[in-house]
């Protein structure tokens, strides 16, 4: 869903309603006056993973405007998107990992379609599924993990510890 310059305020009130959603943040650090201060921020600007049926955000929304469904513009025609759990989750669990290595990626800045999908097999990030990539200003090889016309997430695999999927 997105939230245009309202995260914090779908935060507190997802939270209240027990809905269960994800923001992706990160930290920088900004000068107020001269002085230096760590802010914990959203990555992608307005957008809230929203884990819910449609009847449920639909009821939702009746008390909650604020909050917009967002669409996909596919060929055919304009749907909600809809991010499939397995990959929410491994997409979850990279952005959520305090790992330095972590990156994100909007959909032009990758080329994923030369990619290889695999699984990571052992280690912290153990049964993400993504694409095995070399990343441009990264001496390792990376495992992303994509959200189709949104964003990626990429963290730094040994490649001993990557099965190669079909």
């Amino acid at each position: 869903m997105s939230a245009y310059k309202q995260e914090a305020m779908a935060e507190k009130i997802l939270a209240e309603e027990g809905m269960e959603f994800f923001i992706a943040k990160h930290y920088i650090v900004k000068v107020f006056h001269g002085v230096k201060r760590k802010m914990l921020v959203p990555y992608i600007p307005s957008i809230v993973f929203v884990h819910a049926s449609q009847s449920e955000l639909v009821e939702f929304k009746k008390n909650y405007n604020f909050l917009r469904f967002t669409l996909w513009h596919s060929r055919s025609a304009t749907e909600y998107l809809i991010v499939p759990d397995g990959q929410m989750a491994d997409f979850i669990r990279i952005a959520s990992s305090d790992c330095d290595s972590v990156r994100y990626f909007s959909p032009k800045e990758l080329n994923i379609e030369k990619g290889t999908k695999v699984r990571v097999i052992g280690g912290r990030f153990d049964g993400v599924e993504g694409v095995f990539v070399r990343v441009k200003g990264k001496r390792g090889r990376q495992v992303v993990v994509i959200i189709p016309d949104i964003m990626a997430v990429s963290v730094e695999v040994s490649p001993d510890l990557i099965e190669v999927l079909e």
